[in-house]
């Protein structure tokens, strides 16, 4: 893990709590130095560098590394979340934050994988599972609102495909999720 944080009163303690909880931590105090580290298995990285705009340091990253990154910052105005998680941020924590919660945030990112790589943005391979990501905007409306029924038959439909229902778990009351163990 790289941690991309200038104050050493606030990177200190935290690379201690992290390696307690069993993170391998490298800390750089500037935007420049995170660009040129080598990749890592996920970016702590703070807005507030003495050399260069967080923001584009979150952009760098995030075109340039199969790194997923989580912003930890004092910027807690919605604009700023929405703008770091629009440009490529995993995750966003305002500071003060609770130990505990950056942790379960970290874990839960690195659960997720790791982000795809710019050229392959259009497509996921999961085992013999290819998936075109381009077409998902077209194949459903977020804001559709008309009969849940018809989400159903689709899912019904999409499990025969892939000749394993087990592919798509249902979350009884959430929908459905794309269940990687099968």
């Amino acid at each position: 893990m790289l941690l991309v944080e200038d104050d050493p009163t606030i990177a200190e303690p935290l690379i201690e709590g992290l390696e307690y909880e069993g993170f391998r931590v490298r800390w750089v105090r500037t935007g420049q130095a995170a660009l040129a580290d080598p990749e890592a298995d996920l970016v702590l990285l703070d807005l507030g560098l003495p050399d260069m705009d967080g923001r584009e340091v979150c952009r760098a990253l995030a075109a340039r590394l199969a790194t997923p990154v989580i912003v930890v910052t004092a910027r807690g105005d919605e604009f700023d979340r929405v703008l770091l998680l629009e440009i490529g941020a995993d995750d966003y924590v305002v500071k003060p934050f609770g130990f505990r919660e950056l942790v379960a945030r970290i874990r839960a990112v690195l659960r997720r994988g790791t982000r795809l790589p710019a050229a392959d943005v259009g497509q996921r391979e999961l085992g013999a599972l290819r998936i075109d990501l381009r077409i998902l905007a077209r194949v459903w409306d977020e804001n559709w609102r008309g009969s849940t029924k018809t989400l159903d038959v689709h899912v019904a439909s999409l499990r025969k495909k892939l000749g394993d229902p087990r592919w798509i778990a249902t979350l009884r009351g959430v929908g459905y999720r794309l269940d990687l163990a099968s």
